[in-house]
This record gives C-alpha cells, structure tokens and sequence, in this order.
C-alpha cells in the first residue's frame, strides 16, 4: 500500500486514558475536546496551521479563562483523525496513507488547513497525494472509497472525493488491465515488474502472466458497500460498458451477500463462500429486502446475461422475503425470458402465500409460462402456429424453445400432480396454457394425467373426461396406447378413442411396409433384368422378404387382437340397453365422433390386403422368371 510521511520530528505525544499529552517539557496551555478525548496541547503550534483553531482560541482568550478549555464538534473521523492532525501541526512524523487520506482531508478542510496558515498545510498535502498516488492505483483507490462510510460520506461527497475514486475505479474497469500499471490485484497474485514478468524475490523469471479476463475485478468492486456500489455500477453504464459485464458483476455481488442463491452447493463450498460484510451492506430482513430490490434495478433486462438458476434463487428469496410485489413481477419475467433453459427442479418453488392451498407455487409457474409464450409471439412477429414444421419439433437434432418449454410443463406437472390440494381447474389451465404445436408427443402430458387422476380418486366421469381432453389421442406413442388401453383410471370414451388411434397406428404401419416390400421388388426385377443373372442379389431379396412377412406377420397379429378387444368392447356396450332398431356401435360411433374414420380403416384394411395379394403375385412372377433363367444356357448351348 502507497504512503507517504508528513512531519519529521520524532514522536512527543503520550496518552493516559481518555488524554493526550505533548511531552515536549513546556507545560499546555489549551485543552481541546474531540468526542470525549481530551487533548493538552499549545496554542502557537494550533493557530498556525488551523483558521478554526486560532478563532476558537483567540474567543477563549477573550474570555480571559486560564488553561482554556476548547470543544471542537463535528471533526471527521473524530479524537481518532485528530490526533493525527495534531501531530502534523507539531511536525511529527506521520504517515499519510488510502486507509485514512479521505479522513484527513476531511478533517483538515474543516479545521481550514489552508495554505494562508502555513506552506504545505495538510489540504495541499493530501490532495496531492490523492492525486498523484491514490487515483492512479486501482488498489488504493478501491481502499481509499471503502472508507468513505456513512459518517464521513456527506463530508467525502462535499469535496468530491468519492465521486473521483469511484471515476478512477471506473476509468480502470472499462480499459484493458494491462494499461495502466501492475500488480492490480491484492488477493496474493505474483508481482509483475514493468516489462510484464514475473518477479521472484525481486528477481525476473522471465515467465508471463496471461491476460487478466474481463471479470477480474468483479471480487473487489463486492466488497463495497450498496450505495457506493450503486453508484460505481452507474459511473460504469454511463461510459458504456457491455451489459454482460455489468450483470456479471452484479450477480457476483448478489451471490456474496444473499443466502440461499445456489440451493445445490455442498455446507463446505457454503462454508467457503462466508466473507466479511461490506460497510453499509444491509444484514436486517427489511435489509435484505431493499438490497433485492436495489439489485433488481441493477440488472440489465436481457437475455442470457444472468444465469437461470440465479434469477430462481432471487425469485425464491424475494418471495420469501416478501418483497415489492413489482420486483417480484419483474423477476418472473427475467425467468419467463429463458424459460427454456430451466429445469423441472428450477420449478418447483414452495408455496410461501399465506393462503397454502398448494404445495408448490403453481401460480407463479403460470406467470412465467405467460411471460414466455407473449416474449415468443413478440419474437416470431405474431406467426401463426402452423408455422412451425413437424420436422423442425421431431427430427431437428436440437428443439425449438417452445417444445422444450412445452417438455418442462409437463414434467413440472407430474411432479406436482399428486398435490391432494391442487385443483382440478389449476391442473387444467397450466396444461392448457402450452400451445397445441408445442407438443410433437402426448406422452408427458398423458403421465401427468394418470398420476393427477391417480392422486384424486374421487373425481367424477365429468371431470375425468374433461382433464383428459387436455391431451390429444392421435398424438400418443405406441408405447402410450399401449398402456392407456389398459388403464382403468381412463373415461370409457377415451379408451375407445385410444384403440381406435393404436389400430389405425398400426394398420398404417402395415401398409407403409407393403408398400416398401413392392417398391423393393420392383427395383430388385428392374436390377436383375438389366444385369443378367444374378444369384447371390436374388438370395438376398428373398432374405430381405422373408423378414418383411415375419415383421408383417407380427403386426397382423396385433391388430387381430386389438379387433378382438374391439369386439369384446362392441358386446359389452350393446349390453348396456341400446335401442334394438339401429346398430348399437353405429350409435357409438357417432356419438365419439370417428364414424369416418372407421371407414377409413375398413378402406384401409381393403388397401392392405390388396398389397398382400400383390405381394404374392410378385413371388409366384419371380419363381417363373428363375426357372425360364436356368433354362437358358441349355437352349444357348443347342
């Protein structure tokens, strides 16, 4: 640290309890009174370098008192300054360093230590070395403005002094740190000598440090305290540094002073991360409030400069907390700009509202997914929903946002569907409020359905039916169907629907093979006829088809036993007293709404079997073709 020494006489002060004596063997002849020291001293060395003091003294003179008795009030940095002072007045020796620079000049611009009193007086002395040294250095200038505390702060912000330092810090924080002077970090970093090498024991090594990263002085611009902090990260934006830098520094800041910001870090890296308290930080709960609130303004309102699991943390904290409900407003909508990014974990926030219908917040959760789906109309310029293609939601290798978004929903759902106290309405309008495109697959929505159906048994046909309609059967996985027709927890109508969808899954899988299959033989035949005889090519057709029926086999297999289902299903509903004058299942049919569609399977069956006939023809064509070829030679060789 930078000093430099005022005075060159040797020390003549001594103390006794709460009084200061000068031991220089003439006895004192003013008392004066700082707080509640006492020091004795005399008059001439005091009246020639202070205009306050001489006018105090040349009163107390009038007065005609011996051994006067003068109290000076409002010294800066009060009996601890003036002693200071007092020995500068004396020539002892002192040393004028960051730590207690803005202290003395405080001091002695209220004391009018000018230059009218005595060349050198302690005004000039200070702003010199304030000037000359203290600016200069990153180090000293950090030290120099963690002094100025709220005591001596309207007296630092009257003579400029923080408004410079936090100028210099600034000044130094927008330029590369190579620029202007070594060492610049106090943390126990190498010395580094003017020609950028590293020193050992004062000695070159020859060896480079690399360039110092854009954050490097995020760790020291933390350990001010909140209003000066402020007002350096203001000094910052007005010279136009990068938004990413700000809001790195400012996350930096909110991690060292608010608990509980990284909910997964281990009680050793907890342990690790307790710093002293910055002077002023606010420690108090209406404390912790306004520096939440103060960091919320802070923070640039864009995306990607803060981590999502932090904006989560200051969430919770600020719910917890209680905090302005605009700021907790404005923090749903920092997390509802990279919803995307977030986990099911982020999510599941504890409910702290005084009413605890629920376990977790759902209703937060809802005005986030608001905040994103109105960020991605913004983004997408009010394009409609069928803009986005079936191959960019399933085949592209990474998800748009809105489908991973639309993923995160439903797991969030699942997790909190067996809440006995989440209501049906709440489960209906978070599932709902994920747009129809977004979700190439049912299946997470269909899980969340069955645990929330699961969890609430007592649900009537009504309501099971109308949670149900959430999803869409059409979209289902195989797998999905599968275990939805098996289901008992599912309405009558949305099994029946199920089945349906599962059968025409499979029928259309049927024909999509068949038509494969005669695609294959055709270019297999076309292959063969232009390039002659070929056994070994037509070996491999013929392994290629027998894997094909047995694939196909399979299937038929399948959806004989789904029509078995059908059937049972079909007895079972005409049972329940049907009209006997029209068919029972054309009644059903009609009233779940796929009358067409089952025509459209009985076509579809026809179109299949038609294949399957096709299919035989081939074969029995490819026979006769390999007979007439190994004719062939015999009638060349005749």
């Amino acid at each position: 640290m930078a000093c430099v020494k005022l005075g060159s006489k040797n020390d003549a002060f001594q103390r006794q309890g709460q009084a200061w004596f000068c031991t220089s063997g003439l006895p004192s002849d003013i008392i004066v009174e700082v707080g509640e020291m006492s020091f004795h001293l005399h008059k001439f060395p005091l009246l020639s370098r202070s205009g306050v003091m001489e006018r105090m003294i040349a009163e107390a003179a009038e007065k005609q008192e011996e051994g006067g008795v003068i109290t000076i009030p409002n010294v800066p940095g009060g009996a601890k300054t003036f002693e200071l002072v007092a020995k500068f007045c004396y020539g002892v020796k002192i040393e004028c360093t960051p730590s207690n620079v803005v202290y003395l000049r405080c001091a002695a611009e209220r004391l009018e230590m000018t230059e009218e009193y005595g060349e050198g007086n302690l005004i000039s002395q200070t702003e010199a070395f304030l000037n000359q040294v203290v600016l200069k250095s990153w180090k000293d200038s950090l030290t120099a403005l963690q002094t100025c505390d709220d005591d001596i702060l309207p007296h630092a912000d009257e003579l400029h002094i923080t408004k410079r330092c936090i100028e210099s810090l600034a000044v130094k924080a927008c330029t590369d740190p190579s620029l202007f002077g070594w060492p610049i970090t106090e943390h126990g970093g190498p010395m580094q000598s003017p020609g950028g090498s590293v020193l050992w024991n004062g000695i070159s090594t020859g060896a480079r440090l690399k360039h110092s990263s854009l954050d490097w002085w995020y760790e020291d611009a933390a350990t001010l305290s909140l209003p000066l902090y402020k007002r350096l990260i203001s000094a910052l934006e007005s010279r136009g540094i990068r938004p990413e830098i700000i809001a790195g520094s400012v996350t930096s800041y909110a991690k060292r002073y608010i608990p509980g910001l990284n909910r997964r870090q281990s009680s050793s890296e907890s342990s690790s991360r307790l710093v002293p308290v910055a002077l002023g930080t606010p420690s108090s709960e209406d404390g912790q409030k306004l520096l939440l609130e103060e960091i919320d303004r802070m923070l640039p309102m864009q995306k990607n400069l803060v981590p999502t699991k932090l904006l989560f943390g200051l969430l919770r904290t600020s719910m917890i907390l209680r905090v302005n409900p605009s700021c907790i407003c404005t923090l749903e909508k920092r997390v509802g700009m990279q919803l995307d990014q977030a986990t099911v974990e982020d999510l599941l926030m504890p409910n702290f509202t005084n009413s605890m219908d629920t376990l977790y917040n759902v209703d937060c959760v809802q005005r986030i997914l608001e905040h994103f789906l109105a960020m991605e109309q913004v983004n997408h310029g009010g394009a409609s929903p069928c803009s986005i293609d079936d191959e960019q939601l399933i085949g592209s290798p990474s998800m748009p946002p809105i489908t991973m978004v639309a993923k995160l929903i439903d797991g969030y759902l699942a997790e909190v569907a067996p809440d006995v106290n989440l209501k049906l309405p709440k489960f209906q309008s978070l599932a709902g409020a994920v747009p129809d495109y977004a979700r190439p697959l049912d299946d997470g929505l269909y899980r969340a359905i069955d645990i929330y159906l699961k969890s609430h048994p007592w649900l009537g046909e009504s309501d099971r039916e109308q949670l149900c309609r959430l999803m869409d059967c059409q979209k289902l996985s195989l797998e999905a169907c599968t275990h939805a027709a098996q289901n008992e927890r599912l309405p009558l109508r949305i099994i029946v629907q199920v089945l349906f969808f599962e059968q025409l899954q499979l029928r259309t899988s049927i024909a999509g093979c068949f038509l494969v299959s005669d695609n294959l033989d055709g270019s297999r035949q076309l292959r063969s006829g232009i390039v002659g005889s070929n056994e070994g090519g037509w070996g491999t057709a013929v392994r290629e088809n027998q894997v094909l029926k047995v694939g196909m086999d399979s299937m038929r297999m399948r959806v004989s036993e789904l029509e078995k289902e059908c059937s049972n299903m079909r007895q079972e509903i005409e049972k329940l007293g049907r009209p006997k004058g029209s068919s029972a299942w054309g009644n059903v049919s009609k009233k779940f709404g796929f009358k067409l569609k089952s025509q459209m399977c009985s076509a579809q069956e026809g179109s299949v079997s038609n294949q399957y006939n096709g299919n035989k023809k081939t074969e029995k064509l490819k026979n006769s073709q390999g007979k007439n070829k190994k004719r062939s030679p015999a009638i060349s060789n005749e």
